[in-house]
């Protein structure tokens, strides 16, 4: 779990980042999640896009993408998730 203090870092890290992962109409799929995968893996800190989810279904969204990838939510801003997953060294 991030505490305060690297969530902050980790926020201001976000703030030039544009999403690299487009949530579709067809929600979460198994593509999807594939390539937030292959992101998480390159970068660490990514942004995900859902510009075509309700607010509930974009909740449900990053929490589904979170417990599938072993990322972590670091902040939810309108349709952006920015999730963050320390890359194995």
């Amino acid at each position: 779990m991030l505490n305060a203090a690297e969530r902050k870092q980790l926020k201001a890290r976000a703030h030039r980042l544009e999403p690299v992962v487009l949530i579709g109409t067809k929600g979460l799929t198994d593509d999807v999640v594939k390539e937030v995968e292959l992101a998480l893996k390159a970068h660490e800190l990514i942004k995900v896009r859902a510009p075509d989810l309700e607010r509930e279904a974009r909740e449900d969204a990053l929490k589904a993408l979170c417990e599938r990838t072993g990322a972590q939510s670091v902040q939810e801003i309108g349709k952006v998730f920015v999730i963050y997953r320390k890359r194995d060294e």
